[in-house]
């Protein structure tokens, strides 16, 4: 199992673009056959923050998503327009 946890900021004014991008972003991701769980999270009280945790089976199946052409689209191409990537961790399950 692999987890990829990544901090998003919108744009001023762009929270209802990142949403849209996100949302769609979500609904492809899960239909990736080693995507495990992806989950997308808006900050309570900071309306421009989003998190997005994601889990996949292996290495290669966040390879694929990496590769895949919704994320080509969406995260690479369209979200830089209207946020900032702040940070992404990977994480491992410890047992």
């Amino acid at each position: 199992m692999v987890v990829l946890v990544v901090t998003w900021m919108a744009k001023t004014g762009r929270e209802v673009e990142v949403a849209a991008i996100l949302a769609r972003l979500t609904e492809e991701s899960r239909k990736e056959p080693g995507c495990v769980t992806y989950q997308v999270h808006r900050h309570k009280t900071d309306p421009r923050r989003f998190f997005i945790y994601e889990q996949y089976k292996d290495d290669a199946a966040l390879e694929a998503h990496r590769g895949s052409p919704h994320f080509l689209q969406y995260a690479k191409k369209d979200l830089p327009k209207f946020a900032d990537r702040v940070e992404g961790h990977l994480y491992e399950p410890l047992g």
